[in-house]
């Protein structure tokens, strides 16, 4: 029983985990688009879930197995994650990019309709071109047909890069088997805890911002900037400065 109080401050640890830069950055370029806090929570938990299933799964493994992981391999995780930083950046700046040219093409057509590429209807009409087609967005419409996937996926990524790192913490601490095990899934149930808290706080301002057309499309591409400049410098951090793509 020596193991149950370390095994308690599993779950306050996994709590102070979740509040991580790179975790609230990416969370916050999913629950711009939420208009309730109630849905942001069930972004944060979903987050959670992902988060705690990889967590769990790798790091039970290390700790039942005593599996190795290299060095390089968590950086490869991490750089992982940078990726997805970058990819949620972009996506979120692209659908801000996109509303600009649905706001302004009418107004432009209506004045300048002479400049903009067009072509005559069978009646004759002159009709604007549409706007060329954005391959990454249609790929996200398809993933937010289930919005679980989107949060949930996003967590497995960010389990991937911290779950050596958590197990090994745990077995310098717990020599039992068992109690490293449960100290691992209360540190998910922590996690999940701590981020769904999180995305409640973040999602007030983007909610109230719904009301304000200016300032929600603002904080949405701050959040996009925010993902694409942490997920960039995470990259080259990892790749020039230790070397990730350099190591024999």
């Amino acid at each position: 029983m020596q193991s149950l109080p370390v095994v308690m401050l599993g779950f306050l640890l996994g709590m102070l985990h979740a509040t991580d830069a790179d975790h609230v950055v990416a969370v916050s370029a999913v629950v711009v688009r939420q208009r309730s806090v109630g849905s942001a929570a069930r972004v944060g938990f979903f987050w959670g879930l992902g988060h705690t299933l990889t967590v769990f799964t790798i790091g039970s493994a290390i700790i039942l197995f005593n599996l190795a992981i290299s060095t390089r391999l968590e950086q490869a995780m991490e750089f992982c994650v940078a990726l997805m930083l970058v990819l949620l950046g972009i996506v979120t700046l692209s659908r801000m990019s996109r509303q600009v040219h649905d706001s302004v093409t009418p107004l432009v057509a209506g004045r300048f309709s002479a400049h903009l590429q067009s072509w005559p209807d069978s009646a004759g009409n002159e009709r604007l071109a549409p706007a060329p087609p954005n391959w990454l967005g249609r790929q996200l419409n398809n993933v937010c047909r289930y919005p679980a996937l989107r949060p949930i996926g996003i967590g497995v990524v960010h389990g991937l890069a911290g779950s050596a790192a958590v197990a090994l913490l745990v077995l310098t601490q717990i020599r039992e088997p068992v109690w490293a095990v449960a100290y691992l899934l209360l540190f998910g149930v922590g996690t999940t805890a701590g981020m769904m808290l999180a995305t409640l706080v973040i999602a007030i301002p983007f909610v109230q911002a719904h009301r304000m057309p200016l300032l929600g499309f603002g904080l949405q591409v701050l959040a996009g900037v925010l993902s694409l400049g942490l997920g960039c410098y995470l990259a080259f951090r990892l790749s020039m400065i230790d070397g990730l793509f350099s190591q024999p």
